[in-house]
């Protein structure tokens, strides 16, 4: 039976607290070698850059992927939510917290998509409501034949649904090709181009 009264309400805000705010989760396809798709109305980007080579490079970059390590290592804390472990898992729920000076933003994601293969290793999260955009990221570890290890980054974004954060968004796209850029190294040894 459905709670009532002050309970009902709680656990319906509950429950809206971990709808996406976009649709269909795993539209970045961390799994899928090429990405074609997108959703009409979201921007889409795609971008690969070499991290390193050899398994050495490819254990120690996978497990920090795996653990948060481009997101930790370009600012961001990460804080696991409900009991979710530290590690990425699918279905779970993760606090990511940015900080600039004074400002500090919360953005509350699901992670929507995990990818654990030989040579293959990613994941993908989506926004979900008060994060300051809406769509997906995805984060995605290769390693090829030759021991080339590259990080491929993948998003779908565009304003938030409602409230301050739709209305900045075009003052947030700015802080995205910042942040894309510390990606990008978060995971490069220093010989790495």
């Amino acid at each position: 039976m459905p709670p009532d009264g002050p309970d009902r309400g709680r656990a319906r805000d509950a429950e809206s607290a971990d709808v996406l705010t976009y649709g269909p989760a795993g539209a970045t396809r961390p799994g899928d070698e090429t990405w074609t798709t997108g959703i009409p109305g979201y921007r889409r980007h795609a971008r690969t850059v070499v991290v390193g080579r050899g398994d050495d490079h490819w254990h120690t970059a996978s497990d920090a992927l795996l653990h948060w390590g481009v997101k930790r290592r370009s600012g961001f804390r990460v804080t696991p939510v409900g009991g979710a472990s530290p590690r990425v898992s699918e279905g779970a729920r993760y606090t990511i917290t940015a900080a600039w000076g004074p400002l500090v933003v919360h953005e509350p994601v699901r992670v929507v998509a995990v990818v654990e293969t030989a040579d293959v290793r990613g994941f993908a999260y989506g926004t979900l409501p008060g994060h300051p955009v809406s769509g997906e990221e995805a984060f995605i570890l290769r390693r090829d034949s030759d021991g080339l290890v590259t990080l491929t980054l993948r998003s779908l974004t565009a304003p938030a649904p409602r409230g301050l954060w739709r209305r900045v968004f075009p003052l947030l796209l700015p802080v995205q090709v910042l942040c894309r850029r510390r990606y990008e190294r978060a995971l490069r040894v220093p010989s790495a181009r």
